[in-house]
């Protein structure tokens, strides 16, 4: 990745030149301070003392609408002009986009349209119209925030809208690096800064004033293994259109990043890397059973890839950017499911037991180990159950245990198949 061209001269010292745009974060800051909170920068002992280091968590999730993005939308909203208003504003967004700007039109007065997949938890459809009121509608469309976005752009043409980008426009880009001023105002030595990466309107932000008020950071990007759009457009030199991506992640789960980010994070960005989304879901169930932290998806990113930086981060000063909250209840069992087979507790096989009386009971006391638990278990022929094969889930204590019980499905002549969350069948199945 190039060197970034930065703009230091004492008299526009506040205005950063990168990527051939000009970003004014201070006028921002400015303009966000009757409508954000300046979320605390929180040292965690917890996490400190696992890693050597001093890790420091910026708490977005604790932001007005629980998350950073209401910086983004607020600032560029209130510098429309009244001809660009007139009509009102469009946005697209998995939710917490659509949140800040529900939040920016009720304060504003402007009419807003927010389209939506249609995945959206629904935690995060009532949220948006709780800050919007009468002032914004929700239109679910499409399956991704790419195909709700093109509604969305033809909505505005045919209405004469404005549309309210999510990340790709300076106005969003400086509007998110006022979290990079906050973080420097509080805590002038940082030697790492770990930000989340979806569209890149974030990182691009924050990653631009670390680079001119603080260029020795370094800055690592962190995207979900199954959305890794900002990593395959450095690869490629520009971004690029994925075929396919797991929207599990919601909050940084698109399937081409901004043109305008893009450029700002190719010349600013330390390190990009990839984190798994069951580690994500373990990370969830940490931080919320031993720091009482209620973080989505997205919000986890940066903590959950700490342990892939556990030596270079020792003795240094940490910041870790927990981009929002708006965790749906319903998706809990879910959270739990991933981690538990991300920690190697949970497997599935398909099972054929010999068709004599006493299989499966001499099964669940000789194959079985004393703390496997079965959690699932579905005949999967409704009309063949003698002869046809079941689905069984089996949960671990430890995951030690796994080995053993492999030897025993062996050693008792048990005709399985092992389901991996990466086969065809088991997206099927399971």
């Amino acid at each position: 990745m190039s060197s970034p061209i930065l703009n230091t001269s004492s008299e526009s010292y506040s205005r950063v030149q990168i990527g051939g745009y000009e970003l004014d974060i201070q006028a921002a800051h400015e303009r966000l301070k009757k409508v954000v909170i300046q979320t605390p920068l929180q040292l965690n002992r917890t996490l400190s003392k696992k890693y050597q280091c001093q890790v420091y968590l910026k708490r977005e999730d604790l932001q007005v609408v629980r998350s950073y993005k209401l910086r983004g939308a607020y600032n560029m909203m209130s510098s429309l002009t009244a001809d660009q208003s007139r009509n009102g504003v469009v946005c697209a967004s998995a939710g917490n986009h659509a949140q800040g700007f529900a939040y920016s039109c009720k304060m504003l007065g402007l009419k807003g349209v927010i389209f939506m997949p249609v995945i959206t938890p629904n935690q995060k459809i009532s949220q948006t119209k709780m800050f919007g009121e009468e002032f914004v509608e929700v239109k679910l469309i499409g399956d991704t925030f790419d195909d709700c976005a093109i509604a969305a752009k033809k909505y505005c043409e045919e209405y004469q809208m404005k549309f309210i980008p999510p990340f790709d426009d300076c106005s969003i880009i400086e509007g998110q690096g006022t979290i990079g001023l906050e973080i420097l105002n509080e805590l002038q030595s940082v030697d790492f800064l770990f930000a989340p990466v979806g569209g890149g309107g974030l990182c691009a932000g924050v990653g631009s004033y670390f680079k001119q008020h603080s260029p020795n950071t370094c800055i690592v990007g962190l995207e979900p293994e199954g959305a890794p759009s900002m990593l395959e457009a450095l690869k490629a030199g520009g971004p690029v259109t994925l075929d396919h991506i797991d929207r599990f992640v919601d909050g940084a789960a698109v399937k081409r990043v901004g043109e305008i980010t893009f450029n700002i994070c190719n010349q600013l960005l330390d390190k990009m890397h990839l984190v798994s989304e069951g580690k994500i879901c373990s990370t969830i169930l940490s931080l919320y059973n031993e720091e009482a932290i209620v973080v989505e998806p997205a919000g986890a990113l940066t903590i959950a890839a700490l342990d892939d930086f556990a030596e270079e981060i020792k003795g240094k000063n940490v910041v870790c950017i927990i981009g929002g909250g708006n965790n749906d209840i319903d998706r809990m069992q879910e959270i739990k499911e991933r981690s538990l087979q991300h920690e190697g507790l949970k497997h599935y096989f398909l099972i054929r037991f010999a068709q004599r009386p006493g299989a499966l009971k001499e099964f669940v006391s000789q194959v079985l180990g004393p703390n496997d638990d079965i959690t699932r278990f579905e005949y999967m022929q409704k009309h063949n159950k003698e002869t046809g094969p079941a689905l069984v889930g089996i949960e671990l204590k430890n995951k030690s245990d796994y080995q053993n019980l492999l030897v025993n499905l062996d050693r008792y002549q048990i005709n399985f198949t092992e389901l991996s969350k990466n086969d065809t069948l088991y997206s099927y199945i399971v």
